[in-house]
């Protein structure tokens, strides 16, 4: 209930009576003066005010599951929502929870995680109150070769979901990782289960370096958080809710073809690589050629010095100038 006493009161730019919160949920006054004060206990600060009610004017940073699901505004991506306070990563959590038959659309979102998954199997490890994780379960009919795109569409939702709530140029350093002002923000990491019969689910984590104050040295000169860049913390809720309204709404488009081509020019607009120096690192056949955009496979279009066009499909591709890690 705490949730619905939330969403009520944020609808509200004034007070809302205990009566209409009584009628609303269908329990007594006292249960609503409970709800209300545990929310305090939580670090809201909700103005009670005798014969006019309850009125908001503050929120703790908090990503609480009742945070969350009161300004959770969507069909199904994150309605059925776990908060965590500690985990080992949101992308195992969700697997374990997919094998057991979690629905479609199911949300984790940890505070703090002891070992969050990097590509390669790097591990990355957030510290509590900093970042953004979180992992989303989907159940696609497509065939394996296609979940990859998937990334791709987490990874516009991602940016766009922060350029709507910081106002930030985000880009998009291909196929996922987030970037700003020419360091990493973000990345995506998608798991699959399959098997000769189809794609049995898909678990896809992103992270995203929020209120991070500082980063160590080694890395102080490829990585960035939004608190760095805006010169305060940001509301880490607020993007999560955005990221996933935005991720449903690109997730059917997806859905619609099985492919980027009704998201291909919006991928594009993002796109920090479109024409830009690349060098791709493949085995024994590494080579420079300028990134064109992408294919509805959502595949790297690389324009060679011989002018012929290659498709760049799997394999890291560094960006001269924008990413001094690579």
């Amino acid at each position: 209930m705490r949730s619905g006493i939330l969403s009520a009161l944020r609808a509200q730019d004034g007070y809302v009576s205990g009566q209409e919160l009584c009628e609303r949920f269908g329990v007594t006054r006292a249960a609503i003066w409970k709800g209300i004060r545990q929310l305090k206990e939580e670090g809201y600060e909700i103005e009670a005010v005798p014969n006019r009610g309850y009125r908001l004017l503050a929120c703790p940073d908090t990503v609480s599951g009742e945070e969350l699901a009161s300004r959770m505004h969507t069909a199904w991506a994150g309605q059925n929502l776990i908060y965590l306070e500690q985990v080992d990563s949101t992308n195992n959590y969700v697997k374990r929870l997919a094998e057991d038959g979690a629905p479609h659309g199911t949300l984790a979102v940890a505070d703090f995680q002891t070992g969050g998954k990097g590509r390669r199997g790097r591990t990355w490890v957030t510290a509590p109150g900093t970042t953004i994780a979180m992992s989303i379960l989907v159940r696609p009919q497509i065939r394996p070769e296609k979940v990859s795109m998937l990334t791709l569409v987490t990874g516009m939702a991602a940016a766009r979901a922060v350029q709507e709530v910081t106002g930030l140029d985000i880009k998009i350093k291909w196929p996922n990782d987030l970037v700003l002002n020419g360091k990493k923000l973000s990345g995506t990491l998608t798991e699959l289960s399959t098997d000769l019969d189809g794609v049995h689910y898909v678990v896809i984590g992103t992270g995203i370096n929020a209120n991070i104050r500082a980063f160590p040295e080694e890395i102080s000169a490829i990585a960035t958080s939004l608190q760095m860049e805006l010169g305060r913390p940001v509301d880490r809720g607020a993007i999560i809710c955005a990221c996933m309204e935005i991720f449903e709404k690109y997730y059917e488009r997806f859905m619609e073809t099985q492919d980027m081509s009704l998201l291909l020019e919006e991928y594009e607009k993002l796109l920090a690589n479109k024409d830009r120096e690349v060098r791709v690192l493949e085995p024994g056949n590494e080579h420079n050629g300028i990134a064109r955009g992408i294919d509805a496979n959502g595949q790297l279009l690389v324009e060679r010095a011989d002018g012929q066009i290659e498709k760049v499909y799997a394999g890291e591709v560094s960006v001269r100038g924008l990413y001094q890690y690579c």
